[in-house]
């Protein structure tokens, strides 16, 4: 082993609306730290999600809530860039803000398998691979197909796959379950499902 070649800070970037944050993203976050190694891991709530097809939670209450869920893992930062943008908030953008700040540092962009099928249609996608090995979260029951991203096909070499358990929990539905009067207790950490309750989120209007 040679000693004299400097560590390089491995730092993980995961963004997301985190509308609500949950234990599917708990999950993830925990393989990523353990499977990659990482040094830190830099959990980006979304600013203004241009794409997405409904008005999301505003930041104050997102931003509470990934504080909430995890906070108490000693490798997480919260990264709030995006959130102080103005305009459309793109992941290239906050890529390249990281790797300004951490020079020399590797950086892991860590997604989901939905995420990762639709990288090519994301703004200046070559750019991100250039910047970041993406890392794909990768349900056990979706490990044996073999299927590679079109991305991935054209940069094997900037992917990786991360191993996990099959946890079949969505915003989406725990947003309708909440409107519904369900409890979601089993689907979101105690403290934020008590945030939910307290501001009366993901109630019908």
């Amino acid at each position: 082993m040679n000693l004299d070649v400097p560590h390089r800070r491995r730092i993980g970037v995961f963004g997301g609306a985190f509308d609500p944050p949950h234990l599917a993203h708990r999950a993830l976050l925990e393989a990523a730290l353990a499977e990659l190694q990482l040094d830190v891991l830099r959990v980006v709530p979304t600013g203004d999600a241009w794409h997405k097809p409904r008005t999301l939670s505003t930041a104050a209450h997102r931003l509470a809530m990934v504080h909430l869920a995890f906070d108490e893992v000693p490798q997480v930062r919260v990264d709030t860039q995006e959130m102080a943008r103005s305009g459309p908030s793109y992941t290239v953008d906050t890529l390249r803000h990281i790797a300004a700040a951490e020079p020399g540092a590797e950086l892991f962009l860590i997604v989901g398998a939905d995420q990762a099928a639709a990288l090519t249609s994301w703004h200046d996608w070559q750019a991100i691979l250039q910047l970041a090995i993406i890392c794909v979260a990768t349900r056990d029951q979706q490990s044996d197909n073999g299927v590679l991203f079109e991305a991935e096909k054209l940069f094997p070499e900037r992917f990786l796959h991360l191993s996990m358990p099959a946890t079949p929990v969505s915003a989406t539905r725990i947003r309708s379950m909440v409107a519904n009067g369900q409890p979601v207790q089993t689907l979101v950490s105690e403290p934020v499902a008590r945030y939910i309750a307290d501001h009366h989120l993901y109630l019908p209007h």
